[in-house]
């Protein structure tokens, strides 16, 4: 079994620096798919931490009005993507963990269905790490009580290579969230390991734990730091 390459990007980073070294996994991925005879990679996470930003999925790509746009960066405070992944608009920032598998879901026997469902324990046993009790309900992601979301989950795939991923609050200044219906959910609420009473914890910390309880399910045996700072598919990330 070969390792899980961890890539942390040790500092606030923008939404696209994280997306084009995804970008280029993907590709890598792709490039060892048949016909062709390149040797396929491991599987890889990114984690990061980034600068403010409001992203929507695919399926809603196009209909957030220029409005909206304009609301949402909060005089230049934020940024507004358009990603691929699964879900609705939701915010990243500095105290939110952001973590992206790419992996070739067929050379690990996932679904789609079990590999979000792997991703949805994988997270809840990070929370118990830290005594935060975490569950999943009828809606997508991982909540601390019907009521109240501590991370969520938006993956894409492609050819069963996976892409985008969760995030989960740790210190998150959470208003950022009031300016959304946080994933399409009307009524609910976003907290975080510090909401819950989790104090002075770091993103990294937190990663590393997530990774090794990501591996874990994956049946991974060896996992592998690299700094994602000198992390070189295409370029140097900025």
């Amino acid at each position: 079994m070969r390792p899980l390459i961890h890539i942390h990007i040790p500092s606030v980073v923008p939404y696209a620096t994280a997306a084009k070294l995804q970008e280029n996994l993907v590709a890598r991925f792709l490039a060892s798919k048949p016909p062709s005879n390149l040797a396929a990679p491991p599987p890889h996470i990114i984690t990061a931490e980034f600068k403010p930003v409001y992203t929507c999925g695919r399926r809603e790509v196009g209909t957030i009005s220029q409005k909206q746009q304009d609301f949402l960066s909060a005089n230049g405070r934020a940024d507004f993507v358009e990603a691929l992944r699964g879900g609705q608009t939701t915010f990243h920032g500095p105290g939110q963990l952001v973590a992206y598998p790419i992996l070739d879901l067929r050379a690990h026997k996932l679904s789609p269905k079990s590999y979000v469902c792997m991703l949805e324990k994988s997270l809840i046993a990070t929370c118990a790490r830290y005594g935060v009790k975490a569950m999943t309900t009828e809606n997508t992601g991982v909540w601390t009580s019907p009521d109240h979301k501590i991370a969520a989950i938006g993956v894409h795939m492609r050819r069963h290579i996976t892409s985008h991923g969760v995030g989960l609050n740790v210190n998150t200044e959470l208003w950022w969230f009031d300016r959304i219906v946080a994933c399409g959910l009307e009524g609910k609420k976003t907290t975080s390991f510090e909401r819950e009473g989790v104090e002075g914890e770091t993103v990294e910390n937190v990663g590393k734990a997530f990774v090794e309880e990501l591996g874990r399910k994956l049946g991974v045996e060896e996992t592998e730091s690299q700094d994602g700072s000198e992390y070189d598919y295409g370029g140097p990330l900025s």
